[in-house]
C-alpha cells in the first residue's frame, strides 16, 4: 500500500531539498522535520494504550501512543536524521539500524552491519529517504520480519515509481508513506529528477 503525501508543507520540504543551496545543515534539518510529518500522516497506524495521568484538575485516563511496542529502524546513513525526527516524537521508542552498501554495477544493495533489539512483538517504523530501485528497501522489509517484527511501516522522502511499486508488490502489507513519487530512474538507477545522494548531502561526503 503506498500513501503519497498530498500535504503542500510536505512538497515544499521535498522541493528544499531538491535544491542545490540547500547546505549539509538544512538538509540534514528538512529531512528530520519531514519525517515528522509523515509520521503524523502515518499515526492512525500506531498502537494505542490507556494510561492514567494526574493533570491541574486531578487524575485522567487519556490514549498514548505504546512508545514501548515501537521500533525506530534506519538505514545508514541518509536516514539518521529522520530517526532523529521520530525519537524526538516518540521518546520511549526503541532504535534499530541497517548498514546497506549499494553495488554501482548491479546497482543491487548489500547488507554489511545490523544492530536490531528483539522485534518480536513490535511495530517497527522503518526510515530511509531515498527508494530508487527498492533493493535495499526490499532487503530491509524482509529482515525485519524475519527477525519477527509484528507489523511494518515504510516513511520515505522521495523514489521513482519502478522501485515503489516493486516494493509494494512484494509486501502488501507493508503500508509505504512517501512524501513524493517520482517519475523514473535514469540509466545508472538514480532517481529523476529526485535530490541527488541524500547520505554525501547530508553529511558532506565528497562524491
Amino acid at each position: 500500500m503506498v500513501l503519497e503525501s498530498g500535504s503542500p508543507l510536505v512538497k515544499h520540504m521535498v522541493n528544499t531539498l531538491r535544491d542545490v543551496r540547500c547546505d549539509a545543515m538544512r538538509f540534514r534539518w528538512v529531512l528530520k522535520e519531514t519525517a515528522k510529518l509523515l509520521l503524523a500522516e502515518a499515526a492512525a497506524s500506531l498502537p494505542l494504550i490507556e494510561r492514567k495521568i494526574t493533570t491541574w484538575q486531578g487524575g485522567f485516563v487519556g490514549s498514548f501512543v505504546d512508545e514501548r511496542r515501537i521500533v525506530c529502524v534506519s538505514i545508514l546513513r541518509a536516514a539518521l536524521p529522520m530517526q532523529e525526527g521520530i525519537l524526538e516524537v516518540l521518546t520511549e521508542a526503541e532504535g534499530g539500524f541497517l548498514a546497506m552498501k549499494r553495488d554501482e554495477q548491479t546497482h543491487e544493495s548489500r547488507l554489511y552491519y545490523d544492530r536490531l533489539p528483539d522485534l518480536e512483538g513490535k511495530r517497527v517504523i522503518l526510515v530511509d529517504p531515498m527508494v530508487a530501485t527498492g533493493g535495499s528497501l526490499s532487503d530491509a522489509l524482509s529482515l525485519l520480519s524475519q527477525r519477527g517484527a509484528e507489523s511494518i511501516l515504510s516513511l520515505n522522502i522521495i523514489g521513482a515509481r519502478e522501485g515503489v511499486e516493486r516494493v509494494a508488490a512484494a509486501f502488501p502489507d507493508v503500508a509505504i508513506h512517501i512524501a513524493q513519487v517520482d517519475p523514473r530512474l535514469d540509466r545508472n538507477a538514480y532517481i529523476v529528477p529526485g535530490l541527488g545522494d541524500a547520505g554525501d548531502r547530508a553529511f558532506n561526503t565528497p562524491e
